[in-house]
């Protein structure tokens, strides 16, 4: 079995001797080999150029045997698409160019039409790393959700609570749900664009699903990501990764994802039991983990495993992207340990 046809197995819960496994992030700072690159090029660069892309994302392949490739890019190419671009502060944090504030704001953005065009770069890396990888290991394409890319676009940058984007939603619906259905629209374009050029599946980040009051979840994010993936290809793998919004995985079980995946505040054992035995779940070990030691890591390691025995439809993976102090000895651990499980 290859890496590839462990990955789609488990997305269609197929009963397999061990889980697949890739990380959130795994392609990035906390890789002597992408900061290397780094100094060359500067972040948006390498999201923009195919090779450079292509080259980011199959760097933690050459080192760790992951059964999926994620692309390398970022949620907001999107909104930059729509003509709403963004920067990274040189303090920290991103900026918008501007923040929407009105329904002429928002009539101003691109149609979904021109979302080919403009992110073709996306495509140009997808086809190189579908070309490599040689049907060996599954590819990954990805996007925010559009609560999520809204709360950047009205907010204007990144937040902690992202007040102004809720308020948007609360006072304002009528022109909230013409940016929601804009962002729809280039959401389905870009998702079809990433199938077409080679992704195996696509993972949807509802990054901020947890500033959601859990009555406004369904209104302000689950019904567009219901509509997204109702117009993709009958059956295709999309995974729906929802931070903070843990209480609502029932909820995210009736979108038509194929899976879920769950921060490490869930227990994950308890999530599979109240959950269709035909929704994957992906995760979820804590991202921390990895700045600790080998031993912890294949401890925790094995203990998720453990607590998921004789279920189906396993993805491993962290309960959020792995971050930039994270110990190359400990990432090798988690590999090595979910591979030698028995």
């Amino acid at each position: 079995m290859t890496s590839r046809e462990r990955f789609l197995a488990a997305c269609a819960c197929t009963p397999l001797d061990r889980p697949p496994v890739w990380l959130m992030r795994q392609a990035g700072r906390y890789l002597p080999e992408y900061r290397a690159l780094k100094e060359k090029h500067s972040f948006l660069e390498m999201v923009r150029t195919p090779a450079l892309a292509a080259e980011v994302t199959l760097q933690p392949l050459r080192r760790f045997a992951f059964d999926a490739a994620i692309l390398f890019s970022d949620i907001l190419v999107l909104p930059e698409a729509l003509g709403q671009g963004y920067r990274f502060k040189d303090e920290g944090g991103i900026a918008m160019d501007f923040a929407l504030s009105s329904r002429a704001d928002i009539d101003r953005l691109a149609p979904a039409g021109a979302v080919p065009e403009k992110l073709a770069y996306v495509a140009g890396a997808l086809a190189l790393l579908k070309k490599e990888l040689a049907g060996r290991t599954a590819l990954l394409g990805f996007g925010g959700s559009p609560w999520t890319l809204a709360c950047y676009m009205l907010e204007g940058g990144g937040s902690d609570t992202f007040a102004r984007a809720k308020s948007f939603f609360q006072t304002e619906r009528a022109a909230f749900d013409v940016l929601m259905e804009k962002l729809t629209a280039a959401l389905i374009t870009y998702f079809r664009m990433q199938i077409g050029a080679g992704a195996d599946a696509i993972q949807i980040f509802d990054s901020w699903a947890g500033v959601l009051a859990g009555a406004d979840y369904e209104a302000a994010s689950l019904r567009w990501i219901r509509e997204i993936i109702a117009a993709l290809p009958p059956e295709f793998p999309v995974i729906l990764f929802a931070k903070g919004a843990g209480a609502q995985l029932v909820e995210q079980s009736f979108t038509g994802a194929r899976g879920l995946s769950v921060d490490w505040t869930v227990d994950l054992r308890a999530a599979r039991a109240q959950l269709p035995k035909t929704i994957a779940l992906q995760g979820n070990l804590d991202p921390q983990l990895l700045t600790t030691t080998p031993d912890l890591v294949r401890t925790a390691t094995t203990r998720l495993l453990e607590s998921l025995r004789g279920t189906a439809g396993h993805i491993l993976n962290l309960g959020h992207g792995i971050t930039p102090d994270a110990r190359i000895d400990c990432v090798e651990a988690l590999v090595t340990t979910a591979i030698n499980w028995k």
